[in-house]
């Protein structure tokens, strides 16, 4: 069903918001508020009706409600103040009041032609990325099925990562097999970013070609190429966008952050600090998390609905309290208030389900923690954080072989994280845990070369320094753990990480002792 009122257009079939056929980036959670005020137009909606419906009937917030229902508001060219298209009505609920006209779904006209840039819509909470349709360079037209699936299945799955607006594939694909500049693509389909590639077959051989460009700077911020056999060809296409969506998402994030530290304190958005707020937390040291606390608190302040700076945030007050840098138990209880905020704002956001399950983990609630991990993966298969992050749980639950497993594909999905560090130390530990020593001295290592102050890194090394009875690596480890975390000691380790498995603690505790740790 389609909705046309004023200018806009919404389309409850493709789940797309418009406005003179331009994409407006709207939450999931927004667009199902608005759809059911729009179904329901002709009566006053209450408030519990609306939590009943959008929240399955869970309890939320008055401030959460609010920002939704400003949200929407926002979306659709309306505000508080004029209330022209959504009113409140004193006491008994919401009603859209605006002229609308309802048609069966089509199939989506083409762009329309405009001849100058235009500021075309705010882009305040997410940013717009299109994803184009591979050209098929192999010269065979039945083999456009492959190339098409690969970009299809590329716009599904940054559609999960929800940090940002994925223009829909029927208002992508009007580009297919026409020459177009991106520039003229960013300006019709108003969006940032633009992802384009190509796939070449040659007999059971396929190259793939991708690109991510920043249309509003003019610089291509990723390129890649994979080469494979095509021994079972849906495995390929499958690998291949794993392998593409994961590579894209750092480099969003990095440009985002790097877009919002140009920008004057004064005009930042919740969007622009909770990118800030990420730029810190990917350093890993103890002032940078503490800066990113600071960002995400000011995200919050101004939207206390907004999951994904909510779900950061309890990821952040966690991973200090993890690294020795805040108090355990001054660190848990404000993270658990945040998690389950940013479940509350938004259960569909992976970012708050990890941040929820990181601090069941230090809850001690081992299955609540390993059920959010995956569920977080659920929504977002190609979270390389929270693969890592659900590694660590799993050696603390004392099953290393499946956290190994674990931290490997976070690092093979996303290489070159700004994270990438901590991947190496999960599999650092996850190899101590195994009894592989040498293995876990040499993942740790390759953490440190990549963040030298990772004290997650310095104790897996410094514990296995212990076990191989190496007295000059153990005393240099030493060192440097004692310089990242002056504090540690074995009563700390005791207390503060969270190992199931008795043996398992003894294990490292044995490890730190013979390396000099008292």
């Amino acid at each position: 069903m389609q909705f046309l009122f004023r200018d806009h257009l919404l389309d409850t079939d493709r789940r797309e918001l418009s406005r003179e056929q331009v994409p407006i980036a709207v939450e999931p959670q927004v667009f199902d508020l608005v759809v059911h005020l729009m179904q329901n137009r002709d009566r006053v909606v209450s408030k519990d009706e609306l939590i009943d419906k959008i929240w399955h009937g869970r309890s939320v917030s008055e401030s959460t409600l609010t920002s939704r229902i400003n949200a929407a508001r926002k979306a659709i060219g309306d505000n508080g103040a004029s209330q022209a298209l959504i009113r409140t009505i004193t006491r008994k609920g919401f009603r859209f009041v605006g002229d609308v006209q309802t048609q069966l779904g089509t199939v989506a006209p083409e762009p329309v032609r405009i001849a100058a840039p235009q500021a075309a819509f705010a882009l305040a909470e997410r940013p717009a990325i299109a994803v184009l349709p591979f050209s098929n360079m192999s010269g065979e037209a039945e083999q456009d099925y492959f190339s098409d699936g690969i970009s299809e299945d590329i716009i599904t799955a940054l559609s999960k990562l929800r940090w940002f607006f994925v223009v829909a594939r029927n208002s992508s694909f009007v580009y297919k097999g026409r020459a177009v500049h991106i520039h003229e693509v960013a300006r019709e389909l108003g969006v940032r970013y633009v992802v384009e590639g190509s796939v070449r077959r040659s007999g059971e051989r396929v190259r793939i070609s991708a690109q991510l460009n920043d249309v509003s700077t003019g610089s291509h911020l990723w390129a890649e190429r994979y080469d494979r056999e095509l021994a079972d060809i849906f495995a390929v296409q499958d690998e291949i966008t794993e392998a593409i969506v994961a590579a894209i998402e750092p480099q969003l994030y990095a440009a985002e952050s790097f877009r919002a530290q140009q920008k004057p304190p004064g005009s930042l958005d919740a969007w622009d600090l909770v990118m800030r707020a990420l730029s810190h937390y990917w350093r890993s040291t103890r002032e940078d998390n503490a800066a990113a606390q600071r960002l995400l608190e000011q995200a919050v302040a101004i939207d206390p609905a907004y999951g994904k700076a909510l779900g950061l945030l309890a990821t952040s007050h966690m991973f200090g309290a993890h690294m020795g840098w805040a108090d355990m138990a001054a660190a848990v209880p404000v993270a658990e208030r945040a998690a389950l905020a940013a479940v509350e704002a938004d259960r569909e956001d992976a970012w708050a389900h990890h941040g929820l399950a990181y601090t069941y983990l230090f809850r001690r609630r081992f299955e609540d923690a390993l059920a959010e991990f995956e569920l977080a993966l659920r929504l977002n298969p190609n979270f390389a954080m929270a693969h890592a992050f659900h590694g660590v749980t799993l050696c603390y639950a004392g099953r290393w072989q499946d956290g190994d497993a674990a931290a490997r594909r976070a690092l093979r999905l996303s290489p070159r994280d700004p994270l990438a560090a901590i991947y190496c130390g999960v599999a650092a530990y996850a190899r101590f845990v195994g009894r592989d020593y040498q293995g876990a001295v040499q993942m740790a290592r390759e953490s440190l070369r990549q963040r030298g102050d990772f004290v997650g890194a310095h104790r897996v090394l410094t514990a296995a320094a212990g076990m191989l009875g190496d007295p000059v690596l153990a005393a240099s480890a030493l060192e440097s753990l004692r310089r990242a975390q002056p504090e540690v000691s074995l009563d700390w380790i005791t207390r503060e990480l969270p190992m199931l498995r008795d043996e398992d603690r003894a294990h490292y505790l044995e490890g730190l002792r013979r390396a000099g740790i008292k």
